[in-house]
């Protein structure tokens, strides 16, 4: 039988029948709404995007958080323990994935939530911060904010600096140890020099210039070290070690932060102070925020 005869398959497909006109409606009516579902349900995020707050202890890290949780700050004190709060964008602040979408928009409130995760800042509580860093799910960033005035200090600079390198060496490693050609998802880094109301704070330009020499010199340092050990345990080479332990380009010269971008790390330094004599000015930090949401 063939397509045309009035008896076929197409024929009767459309034919005036109330069977065929109530296939039909059904249809279009069900199609696009179980497509929209299995796009929601693809598009949609399970869970919320974060950013982790690193830094050394006094640098102002839960003072941002409670800043931006409650929009006031409040009295803070050394953290012990780390802390997970889900957090709004200012509505001043647009998220870069709802650039177009009105404000009326569902989608559009909840692309302004997301998660900061504060980590303890003292040297032997940091495994929390290094923990997650082995294993960022869903990390759109990393806030590392130092105190603008310590840097300006050696036993401050040092330890960021330290600080700072470990955490860029443990970013460095996850992306040139990546098992597929691709590398893993970029995960920028915003050093945050927080407390620029104070006399005595650097300028972002002069906080960045601080930290890239003394990184150099925490690299050169931990290089010696490693030649220093003898030679390296399970038939290892120390060349392999050192290369392995070398921020930034390999080879003798001064670190700096756009040598991170090789391995896929873009650092980024703003200036801002979360208290101060005439109120919080943190508004180019949630412009970095808004940015990689």
């Amino acid at each position: 039988m063939a397509w045309y005869d009035e008896d076929s398959w197409a024929t009767a497909a459309f034919a005036p029948k109330g069977s065929t006109i109530a296939a039909t409606f059904l249809l279009a009516v069900l199609l696009p709404i179980l497509l929209h579902q299995f796009i929601y349900r693809k598009v949609t995020p399970t869970s919320l995007p974060s950013f982790l707050l690193i830094g050394p202890s006094g640098g102002g890290k839960t003072a941002f958080l409670t800043l931006t949780e409650r929009k006031a700050v409040a009295q803070t004190h050394t953290s012990t323990a780390p802390l997970a709060v889900e957090v709004l964008l200012p509505e001043d602040h647009t998220p870069q994935s709802s650039h177009y979408r009105s404000l009326g928009d569902p989608a559009y409130e909840r692309s302004r939530r997301f998660q900061l995760n504060d980590t303890p800042g003292h040297g032997k509580l940091r495994q929390f911060a290094t923990n997650q860093l082995a294993n960022p799910t869903n990390v759109r960033g990393i806030i590392f904010i130092v105190d603008a005035a310590s840097v300006a200090e050696e036993a401050g600079l040092n330890e960021s600096a330290e600080y700072l390198h470990d955490v860029l060496l443990a970013l460095q490693k996850r992306y040139t140890g990546a098992t597929t050609s691709k590398g893993p998802k970029e995960i920028p880094v915003l050093i945050a020099a927080n407390k620029l109301d104070l006399f005595t704070a650097l300028p972002p330009h002069l906080v960045a210039q601080q930290l890239e020499k003394a990184i150099s010199d925490v690299r050169k340092s931990r290089a010696k070290g490693l030649k220093d050990s003898g030679p390296a345990l399970d038939g290892e080479d120390d060349s392999l070690d050192e290369e392995r332990e070398w921020l930034g380009e390999g080879g003798e010269g001064s670190f700096e932060f756009a040598q991170m971008e090789e391995v896929g790390i873009t650092v980024t330094v703003q200036g801002g102070n979360v208290i101060g004599g005439d109120g919080a000015d943190v508004k180019s930090w949630y412009e970095w925020i808004a940015a990689q949401l």
